[in-house]
């Protein structure tokens, strides 16, 4: 995609985009849902954002978090939320491509940070999925416990990327980050871990895993926890949910996620979606502030 301007607010959806959608056929009008985790900042996006954008807010989808995983990915993603109404960033380094931070990281982020449109510090965290070499491990902790405490210096929550790392990531949580506003993205642990993580004020974002055969333990999950703790999410380009499986994910079908918690907990899509909403903004107060200007 060419990228606009900074001043040039292309707008989140043009009303003529809404006729040409074939995703979900609901009318759009009665919901309001956010998409708390996306990459549109992604390659894979590279030609279509004003596309997407626009099949989202036909979706009912009217606001999405575009995560960073590097600073240039976070820079794409602050760009994005300067073009898009409705589109928000946040700035961090992933876990598969930590690295050592430098003094001039640090001032990056923070800078990013001052931006009202930067609702996070994310995603980061620990992947021991695809990490496997111990001393990879380790410099993924250290530099999870710095970003952590960036973010308490700059008073932002953290969207945390936790894969097959549960225990340390409770672990490194409980120690470093008191005090810090946390969603576990894409949470894919047990109920009783689940209720660790809550135990110590932490939101779950959930996203296509639930729509899929094996998924069997986070339904559970879904199902318990408590309502108010609760975020959707597609982690666009990846992981589409049924009945869209195969395709590139895209915001539009966290309206997907949002219906399978419904059936999930016999709830209306349209409560889903209200509580949903007033959950991210809970967890992510500059999503609320951002509208209000």
């Amino acid at each position: 995609m060419k990228q606009e301007e900074r001043g040039n607010v292309v707008p989140f959806a043009p009303k003529d985009a809404r006729e040409n959608t074939t995703e979900p056929a609901e009318s759009a009008e009665a919901i309001e849902l956010v998409d708390t985790h996306t990459h549109l900042n992604d390659e894979k996006f590279a030609d279509d954002v004003p596309d997407a954008v626009a099949r989202a807010r036909a979706a009912g989808v009217t606001r999405c978090i575009n995560m960073g995983d590097t600073l240039e990915s976070s820079k794409k993603a602050v760009e994005l939320a300067h073009a898009y109404e409705g589109l928000f960033a946040g700035v961090g380094i992933h876990p598969e491509e930590a690295r050592e931070l430098t003094a001039d990281d640090d001032a990056q982020l923070a800078k990013w940070a001052e931006d009202e449109k930067v609702v996070c510090i994310g995603e980061i965290g620990l992947d021991y999925y695809w990490v496997k070499d111990e001393p990879m491990r380790e410099l993924q902790r250290k530099i999870f416990i710095h970003q952590l405490d960036l973010a308490r210096q700059l008073h932002l929550p953290v969207c945390i990327h936790d894969r097959d790392a549960h225990a340390d990531t409770l672990a490194i949580l409980k120690k470093e980050g008191q005090g810090i506003p946390t969603v576990l993205h894409c949470y894919s642990g047990s109920v009783e871990m689940a209720r660790e993580f809550l135990k110590i004020g932490c939101y779950l974002g959930t996203d296509g895993p639930l729509t899929f055969k094996n998924a069997s333990k986070l339904l559970n999950v879904i199902r318990e926890m408590p309502l108010d703790r609760l975020l959707v999410e597609t982690d666009a380009p990846y992981m589409a949910p049924v009945p869209m499986r195969g395709r590139r994910n895209e915001p539009a079908f966290v309206r997907f996620i949002a219906e399978k918690v419904a059936e999930l907990r016999s709830m209306t899509l349209a409560d889903v979606a209200r509580a949903t909403t007033t959950n991210a903004e809970a967890i992510y107060p500059r999503l609320r502030r951002a509208e209000k200007r």
